[in-house]
């Protein structure tokens, strides 16, 4: 038979309202007799409903993860990370995919929190790098934690995890300036996120310092996807002064620019080195193997879910912006160019 409330406050003896606080994770319960209770929750398998939970109280223990991304390994590694931050918080999560171009968008999301019971939101760009919808998510009486591009946070709206995608990108150019490469094209991603905007302008900083000159013609417009790799090969390789390096905005961008080439019988790294961004699945999963830059999703995502249970919570004490730098990983898909050479 399945354990009760009851049978975890007999066994530790301890009132239901203790264990209630315990599996709250409640600040006013003291050290020895949170052992204790935990103790007994542990060996007697006791599982709370969170649904019933939910709907007896008058706290709300869900969080939703509101997205609108088309990359199917960033959807994933999220909802893995704060699925993770809910479990052992005792968190129920919603997963709630949205069109950021609708403009009912904000109805859908108020009907959510209203007849779901949400206590607070992750946001994940480009939802969480729009000020006006965020504002009015906070206007819902909600917590709202966002995820976002940037070395610093644009604003006092809700707390922030901080992705410095420029200083990356500066790494990544670097890593082929270094290895010999003077002509680097760049395919970028869809122009609404901001990390397209930081990851170019880390991009053009790493040329600058290197003293070479912008090439506006060798930079792709293109949206984070496979076809957009493709489509920006063919495009850069067919200009009458190719380059030697593509930067490639994100690693399924950069695998369909590795596809590309292959297309064209150009040889990679020996003719043409590319780049990814994020450490996906795609960058390990082509041939050769994508030299890109780490970005931590899933530990990303379950921080940012910590801290927003932290701030239903009213735990102020937890700082309220974190920040990630990406960190370059060198693989088979770049050469250096002047050993070639000799």
């Amino acid at each position: 038979m399945k354990a009760t409330i009851n049978d975890v406050a007999k066994h530790a003896g301890v009132s239901i309202k203790t264990v209630s606080r315990v599996m709250n994770n409640e600040s006013a319960v003291r050290p020895n007799t949170r052992e204790k209770v935990m103790a007994s929750v542990n060996e007697l398998n006791y599982r709370p409903n969170l649904a019933a939970r939910n709907l007896a109280g008058t706290k709300s223990y869900s969080i939703a993860y509101v997205y609108d991304n088309p990359n199917a390994y960033y959807v994933i590694d999220m909802q893995n990370g704060i699925l993770n931050a809910c479990k052992k918080q005792g968190f129920e999560l919603l997963i709630h995919p949205c069109d950021a171009n609708d403009n009912n968008t904000i109805e859908e999301i108020t009907n959510m929190v209203k007849h779901s019971r949400i206590a607070g939101l992750v946001l994940t760009p480009p939802f969480s790098e729009m000020p006006e919808f965020v504002a009015q998510l906070t206007a819902l009486d909600v917590k709202v934690v966002r995820i976002m591009s940037g070395d610093k946070a644009p604003d006092t709206l809700t707390p922030c995890i901080m992705i410095n995608d420029n200083a990356a990108s500066k790494t990544i150019t670097q890593h082929l300036i270094d290895s010999g490469h003077q002509r680097i094209g760049f395919i970028a991603g869809g122009s609404e996120h901001n990390s397209t905007v930081e990851r170019l302008e880390g991009y053009k900083q790493a040329l600058k310092a290197n003293n070479i000159p912008l090439d506006d013609d060798i930079i792709i417009k293109g949206e984070y996807s496979f076809e957009s790799g493709v489509e920006g090969a063919k495009a850069l390789m067919a200009k009458l002064n190719k380059p030697s390096a593509i930067f490639s905005c994100n690693d399924e961008i950069a695998a369909g620019a590795l596809f590309a080439a292959r297309l064209m019988n150009i040889d990679i790294p020996q003719q043409l080195s590319i780049t990814g961004f994020e450490n996906s699945p795609f960058s390990r999963q082509t041939w050769p193997k994508l030299t890109t830059a780490n970005q931590p999703n899933p530990k990303i995502a379950e921080d940012a879910a910590n801290l927003l249970i932290a701030q239903i919570r009213n735990n102020d004490e937890r700082e309220i912006c974190k920040h990630y730098t990406p960190e370059l990983i060198i693989r088979d898909s770049t050469n250096n160019l002047a050993a070639d050479i000799n």
